[in-house]
């Protein structure tokens, strides 16, 4: 497997210029300059030359890392280093999988509630089982979707509400108007809400008191669920 990235950065190492390996190769700049790039590979006669011109080992541009090493190694060297990289695997292993024993809190998730445009899901009955490591206290949980809350509440996370209705100013509130659901920061004007994204990309909403906006709840929580 060619890799430019070498070919670049050992020449860079040398303090050498791409013309400078170009002359020495015989060939153009240009051409020369497509390997480091990427957009094509050196011939095998070519490999080799570079490998003199850069005084680097045989295989050096067309071997992992890891290969070029094992394969310089004794077989004594290379059972070691088999040994070794099995276990190191097996560690990463084991911090990617949750304990079977591990206490996990089970949340029935509703249909996605909108971070975005809005999503008139707040009736809807089905939801979804997830698991998470902490029971946190909430009245109901929804998927949330979009990014214009983030990075705070990210795309596919669970937001816990509590029914609290309006407490103050600017926290994050789940709310219901035209039978749609947003989360937002919500703050009280004279004649409606304005909804306010996290996200700076996002510009307001503003809901009319005319439109019957109903702030459901304060949201007091969020997370990723766990996978199982």
């Amino acid at each position: 497997m060619y890799q430019p990235e070498k070919l670049k950065a050992r020449r860079k190492e040398l303090k050498m210029t791409q013309k400078d390996i170009a002359d020495r190769l015989g060939i153009s700049y240009q051409a020369y300059s497509a390997w480091e790039r990427g957009v094509k590979q050196p011939s095998k006669e070519k490999v080799k030359q570079l490998e003199h011109i850069l005084d680097v080992p045989i295989g050096y541009f067309t071997e992992l890392e890891f290969v070029r090493l094992y394969n310089a190694l004794s077989d004594e060297g290379k059972g070691q280093a088999l040994s070794y990289v099995r276990n190191l695997v097996e560690k990463e292993t084991c911090k990617n999988v949750v304990s079977i024993s591990a206490k996990l809190y089970e949340y029935h998730v509703y249909e996605k509630m909108s971070a975005g445009i809005g999503s008139s899901v707040y009736n809807d009955q089905d939801y979804d089982t997830v698991y998470f490591d902490e029971e946190l206290a909430h009245d109901f949980a929804s998927w949330v979707s979009g990014d214009s809350m983030e990075p705070k509440y990210k795309n596919g996370s669970v937001a816990l509400i509590r029914e609290t209705g309006f407490d103050y100013d600017g926290a994050v509130y789940a709310v219901v108007c035209n039978s749609q659901t947003y989360i937002k920061r919500v703050y009280r004007e004279e004649h409606g809400l304005r909804l306010v994204s996290i996200n700076p990309k996002y510009q307001d909403i503003f809901l009319s008191y005319d439109e019957d906006p109903r702030i459901v709840g304060i949201i007091v929580g969020n997370f990723v669920p766990i996978k199982l």
